[in-house]
């Protein structure tokens, strides 16, 4: 599996805090995806032989919790809130945007690898919607100028790491 030694470092941390080993599963696939940015197949079984558990165990966890992507995402990873405060607020509309500024649909990675959309559950501010958070970075508000702007944003920062 291809992670960065400080990842591997922390998953051996981790376990030693938890009297049954079984008890380290979210928190290693958390670090995993972190690092990595998915659970791939190969991870599932990695970590199952780490803690002395069947495949299956752990194919379990992460297919019950929506947080766990099972498949590569794009380099960027915008998460529109589709809840009821957010979706009487527009959320489906703006999520349809990014859609059409980025030429990608819902859970796809667009064709420059640049960018993922999804809808998810509540982002915990429902009272400024719709809510959008790209990557770590939530926005409030946001209506159609908005979208545009941090689409060109986004645009600008891919074109900017392409360049020579």
């Amino acid at each position: 599996m291809n992670l960065k030694p400080e990842t591997f470092k922390k998953i051996d941390e981790v376990i030693t805090h938890y009297p049954v080993k079984r008890s380290a599963t979210l928190p290693l696939l958390h670090l995993i995806q972190e690092d990595a940015g998915w659970i791939s197949p190969e991870a599932i079984e990695w970590v199952a032989q780490k803690l002395g558990l069947q495949p299956i165990n752990v194919y379990e966890v992460v297919t019950f919790y929506p947080m766990f992507r099972q498949k590569p995402i794009g380099r960027r990873h915008i998460k529109v809130c589709r809840t009821l405060s957010c979706a009487l607020t527009g959320g489906y509309k703006v999520c349809e945007r990014f859609e059409k500024e980025f030429g990608v649909h819902r859970g796809e990675v667009s064709a420059d690898g640049e960018v993922t959309i999804e809808f998810v559950e509540c982002l915990a501010s429902c009272g400024t919607g719709p809510v959008v958070m790209i990557d770590d970075d939530l926005h409030e508000k946001v209506d159609a100028a908005k979208v545009q702007q941090l689409s060109e944003q986004i645009k600008a920062a891919a074109k900017a790491r392409r360049a020579p």
